[in-house]
């Protein structure tokens, strides 16, 4: 099954959340049609996480993205982390989302 874009997904992805009254924003914009997609979720509480996408060995059949735990810290680490990833691929696209439930809305591996 063809994947999603990484525009039109980030675009689903934004809407939803503003669907659901959360707030999450497009923070950098990477490639059009397949840049890896990097999520990070603020709790509102000093503590945050970074998701990233998962390995395509743990990815499912169903075309569906799925996303790893990368980083639960603090907001700091997260943006270093994001500094080190952006260093190492310039077309990553990074979307942040405040849940003080601490729900990323992903669809995520597991183990």
């Amino acid at each position: 099954m063809a994947r999603l874009t990484s525009d039109f997904w980030v675009s689903a992805y934004l809407r939803q959340a503003a669907f659901d009254g959360l707030v999450a924003v497009l923070r950098r914009r990477g490639a059009r049609e397949a840049g890896a997609i990097f999520v990070k979720l603020d709790r509102l509480d000093g503590t945050a996480a970074l998701y990233a996408p998962a390995p395509q060995a743990l990815a499912e059949e169903d075309g569906e993205r799925r996303f790893q735990l990368l980083l639960d810290s603090d907001p700091l680490a997260i943006e270093d982390r994001v500094a080190r990833e952006l260093r190492f691929d310039s077309d990553l696209w990074l979307v942040e989302i405040e849940n003080r439930a601490g729900d990323p809305r992903l669809a995520l591996v597991s183990g």
